[in-house]
């Protein structure tokens, strides 16, 4: 049964959340405790790695119940250094994941900061390739897509024409103040694209990245206005994949229940299962 609503996180392995989402000394079973509470995850790693070994993938496809979705990303290798001109590399990424297919959200192709319009003819011949059996989802990161021109205009008819979503990295939260010295937020600062929001659903799966700051309250006050949007686009039939992120994500998980609680309020959503690491008792 689909959900109207997948959330997630931007990885399931993080030390950090030792004691929170996973019980104190967890080290195994981290994607099953993970899948417990959250419906998705973004898939980072397989943008820095590839795909992972095929007994690994086979291990993900045991833990992981059906009704959860992975969100993998296309590798760096076929994104940056081949720039797409290699389909047959990212059609190969896909079929390694075959065991996952039936658990398989929007696969995200995100794009270099200088891929321009000049190259939507390489994504074009990507898409024309893709299974129709797996969703897509693409984030740009060129300034020329947000500018409300011919260039945005002609990607987004390009990813509507191929049923393709267009991915919503919202960085308002993590760029909302300086970063007072904070080591992750500065971190975050440095490292995400300093993009103007465009709110805009090109298929039926909207993919929205949240990046969030260290303080709850800003991440809140960024968030409400996507609740109205969330309930529109269920209310539409469509399935929204959230992503929550916090600057340094060590509390990722407990922001991403706070949003999504205040995202419960507004809507007839499923309640968010208790975490893991907070409903068992440390061993010592």
């Amino acid at each position: 049964m689909i959900p109207p609503l997948y959330l997630g996180l931007p990885m399931w392995a993080n030390a950090d959340w030792q004691g929170t989402l996973y019980p104190p000394h967890a080290k195994t079973d981290l994607l099953s405790d993970y899948a417990a509470v959250f419906s998705s995850v973004e898939g980072n790693t397989t943008f820095y790695s590839g795909a992972p070994k095929a007994e690994t993938i086979a291990a993900w496809a045991r833990q992981a119940p059906k009704d959860f979705r992975f969100c993998l990303k296309l590798p760096a290798r076929v994104t940056h250094e081949q720039r797409l001109t290699r389909p047959d590399q990212a059609l190969a990424f896909l079929e390694a994941f075959a065991p996952l297919h039936d658990r398989l959200g929007p696969t995200m192709v995100q794009l270099p900061r200088d891929f321009g319009v000049d190259e939507l003819p390489r994504l074009q011949a990507l898409l024309e390739q893709w299974p129709a059996d797996l969703p897509c989802a693409v984030e740009v990161r060129h300034p020329v897509f947000f500018h409300k021109g011919e260039a945005e205009k002609a990607l987004n008819q390009l990813l509507i024409t191929f049923g393709a979503n267009r991915v919503m990295l919202d960085v308002r939260p993590v760029f909302s103040t300086p970063s007072g010295g904070h080591e992750g937020l500065a971190k975050a600062q440095g490292e995400k694209p300093r993009l103007p929001l465009h709110v805009l659903s090109t298929a039926n799966e909207p993919v929205i990245r949240f990046i969030g700051h260290i303080d709850k309250a800003i991440n809140s006050r960024y968030f409400t206005p996507w609740i109205e949007r969330l309930k529109l686009w269920i209310s539409q039939g469509k399935t929204p994949f959230l992503f929550v992120h916090t600057a340094d994500n060590r509390e990722s998980p407990q922001m991403a229940r706070l949003l999504y609680n205040a995202l419960c309020e507004n809507a007839s959503l499923p309640p968010l299962e208790p975490f893991p690491g907070e409903t068992q008792a440390p061993l010592f």
